[in-house]
């Protein structure tokens, strides 16, 4: 992951550090949190096809199969068998 450096005011990290003891996150993360929900406010795109899509990112390879089990007869198979 890339890595931003910035220079702020001391008042700022204080709030910084407080609003992310409160929500039991790290500065980085309340941080980038802050800056995707303005960007998205000033620059509002399409909405991602589906919840992995809006954290491809996060999620890197830990998520593996078929994109759509659905639409895989052999996953079917004996559903709704009794």
């Amino acid at each position: 992951m890339p890595m931003l450096s910035i220079k702020i005011s001391s008042q700022l990290d204080l709030e910084v550090e407080q609003q992310a003891k409160a929500q039991q996150l790290s500065k980085s993360e309340l941080v980038r949190r802050a800056l995707t929900a303005y960007l998205l406010q000033e620059h509002p795109s399409a909405d991602p096809a589906s919840a992995l899509a809006a954290v491809a990112d996060l999620v890197g390879v830990c998520v593996g199969g078929p994109a759509d089990l659905a639409s895989n007869p052999e996953h079917l198979a004996g559903f709704g068998k009794v």
